[in-house]
């Protein structure tokens, strides 16, 4: 492996008085596929929040209401450089692509017009290709090209929230709960799309995820976070064979 691409230091996440994140520490090298691991409310998704920029926008927008105050402490890393105060849209220029939790598409638009919305900081060329390595990656969206998106099941949804995400090329791909709300066939398509993506298009990924049991075997290395704490790491296997973790998400 290669440098660290992604660094976390000591990263600490108040939403008013309550801690989300707490001095959690967290590296990705670049190609790894890498896997952090919680329950609901452990803190997952103010993590890819967080390492994506968002967070700094949902800062802004509470700030501007009068809403809850957002806090951030501790460091982001990103190829050796600091972004931890950076915009959102610049770390997408970077690489950075952020797959939200609960397929956000855009229902009122087809698939074609919602690959091409998440292609905006890119020409018409590399959308054309990218588009084209999205249908192969999930033929089903070739077919319901030009369905809306809002008629699309769950998981062609989460097909295509990957598809937009694939459309923005990034170098690091950050995945929120992808399997959430999906039969555990459609668990394994978007899982082999993932490992495609890592091992044969080359994007570094990292995964969260409530359900271990589909991501522990494939990931090279995990993340188990609790209460917004990192509670253990490893390999997947070592993972897989932790005791803790068997009881805890394998239910022996």
């Amino acid at each position: 492996m290669t440098a660290d691409l992604l660094r976390i230091e000591n990263l600490m996440v108040f939403f008013e008085n309550a801690l989300a994140v707490n001095g959690l520490n967290l590296t990705v090298s670049e190609g790894e596929l890498v896997g952090v691991i919680g329950p609901n409310s452990a803190g997952k998704t103010t993590l890819v929040n967080t390492i994506s920029g968002l967070i700094i926008d949902m800062a802004i927008k509470e700030k501007r209401k009068g809403g809850e105050r957002i806090t951030v402490y501790g460091a982001v890393w990103f190829r050796g450089e600091e972004i931890t105060r950076e915009r959102p849209d610049r770390r997408v220029r970077r690489g950075i692509v952020l797959c939200r939790e609960r397929h956000p598409v855009f229902p009122d638009s087809s698939v074609m017009e919602n690959l091409k919305i998440a292609g905006y900081l890119r020409r018409r060329a590399e959308i054309r290709k990218t588009m084209d390595e999205v249908f192969g990656l999930f033929p089903v969206l070739k077919d319901y090209r030009r369905r809306k998106a809002g008629f699309l099941s769950g998981g062609e949804q989460q097909m295509l929230a990957i598809g937009m995400a694939l459309v923005a090329r990034p170098t690091l791909l950050l995945l929120d709960e992808p399997l959430l709300g999906l039969s555990p066939r459609m668990q394994e398509s978007v899982m082999a799309a993932v490992i495609h993506l890592n091992e044969a298009a080359g994007i570094t990924v990292l995964l969260c995820e409530q359900f271990a049991r589909p991501v522990l075997p494939v990931i090279g290395r995990g993340y188990v976070v609790e209460n917004g704490m990192l509670t253990m790491s490893g390999t997947g296997a070592e993972l897989m064979d932790n005791p803790e973790v068997k009881a805890a998400y394998f239910g022996i």
